[in-house]
């Protein structure tokens, strides 16, 4: 797996150089998880580098047109492209499985919640461009989960200086509220999604 190494180590070269573009690049590429892409992003505001609203910035940009990569696979490509070169960008056949499901079950509104929970959190743009979801609401729900998502790693990159290698144990606190808050949101999606079918029933009738 040297390759990979080889590609990691000059994307970090790449985002040092580049820097708002460097990350844009880095999110579009998936070859590294954004979580640690962003914070490198973090370390370069605290190095005076960049700044924080441009991290932020092109941390979403990059962000979104990462998902609308796998949005345009999942409507072109579908399911058999997903399953056998998903790997490459972190996403296994059960992150699939799980994120049909929700999609099914829940519809569109889910490509907001779902970007806060591990397990779906990239494979949820795969159902919905299979299902065809309308580009305009799939890029304005996913805008609205990246944003919060960007803003909050390149701020603990930036918090933790040298040392923003240590993300995952600066994050765990944060991301525990931010999921529950996730799934708080679902809920209610899901409930306000049943309340409506359960009274347009009753109009029905």
């Amino acid at each position: 797996m040297d390759w990979i190494s080889n590609v990691v180590a000059t994307l970090f070269e790449w985002i040092q150089q580049l820097g708002y573009f460097g990350i844009m690049l880095g999110l579009m590429i998936e070859v590294i998880p954004s979580e640690i892409v962003l914070a490198y992003g973090g370390y370069l505001v605290h190095s005076g580098t960049i700044n924080f609203i441009g991290a932020v910035f092109f941390g979403v940009v990059g962000g979104v047109i990462a998902q609308l990569f796998i949005y345009w696979i999942g409507r072109y490509g579908g399911r058999p492209i997903l399953e056998k070169y998903g790997k490459y960008i972190f996403i296994k056949k059960k992150h699939i499985d799980v994120s049909e499901t929700w999609f099914l079950k829940y519809g569109s509104g889910v490509i907001f919640t779902a970007r806060f929970i591990p397990v779906a959190r990239h494979a949820i743009s795969i159902p919905a461009g299979m299902a065809k979801m309308p580009i305009n609401k799939f890029i304005f729900l996913t805008t609205l989960a990246v944003i919060p998502w960007s803003m909050l790693f390149v701020y603990l990159g930036m918090l933790l200086g040298e040392q923003w290698k240590h993300i995952d144990e600066k994050a765990g606190p944060y991301i525990m509220p931010i999921l529950l808050v996730a799934l708080a949101l679902l809920i209610i999606y899901v409930l306000i999604k049943w309340f409506g079918s359960s009274k347009k029933k009753g109009d029905a009738k």
